[in-house]
């Protein structure tokens, strides 16, 4: 068994980013080479460099729901809700798993009044952190969502006023080419990606895959076990088209960005490293000992400690390698987590 606490590192707070960079591709960028051990530092914009013709560049195409409201109590208490997943849709009624805060005292048939223009009723309370809650809009629920909710920050990211929504969020905390609305939390490492990078990449003649995974309210979770591999993911949905497929297992080299991309492709993929076609959810926990099928290279921010993510990254380049390389990033100023700089491992 493998401890927890083995991937645990030090952060000095400073180095939390807490807004993006002005420009994505200004990113930072650690290039981590697996086989020599090489760390090299570098800057985004210059990431097609690193590549050549016949690489695949898989991308998550997901999009970051303004899943964060906050309403009020009948009492006039501030309650704060996080979407999770719709049960039931239409125009102007919907069903949600929501997790509360704070929820010490909601009760089953409470009413939650969102700005005057939508009543949430607590249905029933799923388990320890979920609830379900039925709401009514006055017009469109989209329209009320894109009005009234905000970018799920993550908790590490402080704003002086917690209730005050930022555009700047709702452009920024979502990649350039977001398309298929679903994630509560965002595929970061596509954050760094700029309009000028997709067309360098095409003109050197590297191709992007499209493929969707929604990142769910997992990604907050913290590991609670001792032993990593008591560990249990939440469940995620992803989706990769037919032409998709084909295009990744023709490719020479499978960049994929992001975790998540990470995570589906290799849900996907079969003992020889072929990615099938498929609409389906996965709880795919990858740490230490996995055997990688598909993915050969990997563009990832920098992530918490002992999170699945960093362990996930220790699974892909090692251990060591991965704890050298973030002590690196540390030492010379790098920007972590969300809105932070990234790393290349190939």
């Amino acid at each position: 068994m493998m401890k927890l606490e083995e991937f645990n590192y030090h952060l000095p707070a400073e180095l939390i980013a807490q807004e993006p960079s002005p420009e994505r591709d200004d990113s930072r960028m650690l290039v981590v080479d697996r086989m020599s051990g090489a760390i090299e530092e570098s800057v985004f914009h210059r990431f097609p460099r690193y590549l050549k013709p016949g690489d695949v560049v898989v991308v998550n195409d997901s999009k970051v729901i303004p899943a964060r409201l906050t309403g009020r109590k009948a009492t006039g208490g501030v309650i704060e809700v996080l979407l999770l997943s719709a049960r039931s849709t239409d125009d102007v009624s919907q069903t949600w798993e929501v997790l509360l805060r704070p929820a010490k005292r909601i009760r089953q048939g409470d009413v939650i009044n969102f700005h005057g223009v939508c009543e949430g009723q607590i249905i029933e309370r799923l388990n320890e952190k979920k609830w379900l809650i039925h709401f009514m809009t006055d017009g469109p629920f989209d329209q009320f969502l894109d009005q009234y909710g905000k970018a799920p920050l993550p908790p590490y990211i402080k704003r002086k006023n917690v209730h005050q929504k930022s555009p700047e969020d709702k452009v920024r905390y979502q990649t350039i080419y977001a398309r298929v609305p679903g994630s509560i939390a965002a595929p970061t490492a596509g954050f760094h990606f700029s309009k000028e990078v997709m067309e360098t990449l095409g003109e050197k003649g590297i191709q992007i895959a499209r493929i969707t995974l929604h990142v769910g309210y997992g990604t907050f979770l913290p590991i609670e076990t001792d032993n990593v591999e008591d560990h249990e993911m939440e469940e995620e949905y992803f989706e990769i088209g037919p032409e998709e497929a084909q295009l990744i297992n023709d490719a020479q080299r499978v960049i994929a960005v992001g975790t998540t991309s990470t995570r589906a492709l290799e849900s996907a993929a079969d003992e020889k490293g072929k990615v099938k076609p498929m609409a389906a959810t996965t709880r795919l926990f990858i740490y230490p000992g996995y055997g990688f099928k598909c993915v050969n290279a990997m563009v990832t921010n920098f992530h918490l400690p002992k999170s699945s993510l960093y362990l996930l990254v220790c699974a892909f380049a090692g251990k060591t390698l991965m704890e050298s390389s973030y002590q690196k990033a540390i030492n010379n100023g790098f920007r972590f987590y969300s809105y932070g700089d990234c790393m290349l491992i190939q």
